[in-house]
């Protein structure tokens, strides 16, 4: 007779705060996401300065996760490459989505 296991949940809630790795950063995730549109486009970061009226060392920053971004100024870069918000925002959650299961992946199975 084959007996059956039940499968392992990946369940953090009983690893401690402080051995859980970092939970990735919407502004980051933002940063990546507008960076791969852009890269899609193949525009510069300068031609997409211009066409957003975004200074590059700004976008440069914004794309690198080191600025939050208002949504008046996001609505204005996604216009600039061809896109919606709402495609920007999927993208990035899907990013942390799978950052964030694949660190919950590591601490279960570092226990």
């Amino acid at each position: 007779m084959v007996t059956k296991t039940a499968p392992r949940i990946l369940d953090v809630r009983h690893v401690r705060p402080a051995e859980r790795p970092a939970e990735p950063l919407l502004r980051e995730a933002l940063g990546a996401a507008l960076r791969s549109f852009r890269a899609e486009q193949k525009i510069t970061l300068r031609e997409l300065a211009e066409l957003s009226c975004v200074s590059p060392g700004y976008l440069s920053e914004l794309e690198r996760g080191r600025k939050e971004v208002s949504s008046e100024l996001l609505a204005a870069v996604c216009h600039a490459l061809g896109t919606s918000v709402a495609d920007v925002l999927i993208e990035a959650a899907g990013s942390m989505a799978v950052s964030s299961a694949d660190s919950d992946l590591a601490a279960v199975q570092g226990v």
